[in-house]
């Protein structure tokens, strides 16, 4: 099942996230749970430069001897690289060993100040180190060039708002062809999501079950057990029966093929799952500052 993206690409509707820690362990292991979910079926595969998984990615890709174009590959400009789009970009093709990516998202509307040694530089009171010389304005300008020198099929958004992007297309040439945000069914995002298909821009969900805060849901799993399901298909099912792109993580391959198992939701289960709403974000909330790296909600429109 395809999404057809406004930059003429097309983009399988559930795919693969591959966010690990920190950890270069963890992200080298990434490669082999990329490849299982590449032999199970998988042909999309969600990645960024921040997550160190662009080069697991990469090498899954070449294991699984899968021709390039058969894929849909993302990744993301990290947001300490914004005064350095272009040398990035190549540092990403690099890491993956690619020619070219499928999608290449702004990853974040801050800009953090850039680090060799850390991507996520702190101040003394231990928030992010913000670089306010520049805006994404400036950001995507350098984002339309990527677009047009062909090292990338399809440029977009993610954690952007309805606010952030009003600013944003005061100076676009080119409008994004995807956003990806966190949603969920606690936080369905419904005002952002019929303005982003109004504008023609498809959505992607990370954070797409809402981790075990939704899953566990008690209406959510007598849903599932009506269907024989599990709550992460029946979770995955209501994103994609809303036009809505899923990149869920899974490292276990039996999983992995259960997440592509879409079912056709009754409209009375759909309205059910839609009265979960409680605009309750569960993987980017914020923290003592009421800051979510960096920015206030305020800022970020995530108000």
């Amino acid at each position: 099942m395809f999404v057809k993206l406004s930059q003429r690409a097309k983009v399988p509707i559930v795919g693969l996230g591959v966010f690990v820690s920190k950890d270069p362990v963890e992200q080298a292991k990434a490669t082999s749970w990329v490849l299982t979910a590449l032999q199970a079926g998988y042909r999309h595969i969600d990645t960024a430069w921040i997550y160190g998984t662009e080069k697991p990615v990469g090498e899954a890709i070449k294991a699984s001897k899968i021709p390039r174009e058969e894929l849909f590959i993302t990744t993301k400009l990290p947001w300490n690289h914004t005064k350095r789009v272009q040398w990035s970009i190549d540092q990403s093709l690099k890491n993956a060993g690619l020619d070219y990516f499928d999608l290449y998202l702004v990853h974040w509307p801050q800009s953090v100040a850039y680090d060799e040694n850390e991507s996520r530089p702190r101040n003394p009171d231990g928030q992010i180190k913000l670089d306010e010389t520049g805006n994404f304005n400036d950001t995507w300008a350098e984002m339309e060039k990527v677009l047009a020198s062909g090292k990338v099929k399809a440029i977009g958004l993610s954690n952007f708002s309805i606010k952030t992007m009003e600013e944003l297309f005061k100076t676009a040439k080119v409008m994004p062809a995807m956003l990806q945000v966190e949603m969920h069914p606690y936080l369905a995002q419904n005002e952002l999501l019929a303005y982003c298909k109004e504008k023609g821009i498809t959505v992607t969900a990370y954070a797409p079950t809402g981790y075990a805060t939704v899953r566990e849901d008690p209406t959510v799993g007598e849903i599932a057990r009506h269907y024989g399901a599990t709550p992460t298909q029946v979770i995955l099912s209501w994103h994609v029966g809303r036009g809505v792109v899923v990149v869920p993580k899974s490292a276990d391959a039996g999983r992995q093929k259960e997440n592509c198992q879409i079912l056709n939701l009754s409209e009375a289960d759909v309205q059910i799952i839609n009265g979960l709403e409680r605009n309750q974000r569960i993987c980017n909330k914020p923290d003592k500052f009421g800051n979510v790296s960096g920015w206030s909600m305020e800022r970020l429109g995530w108000m």
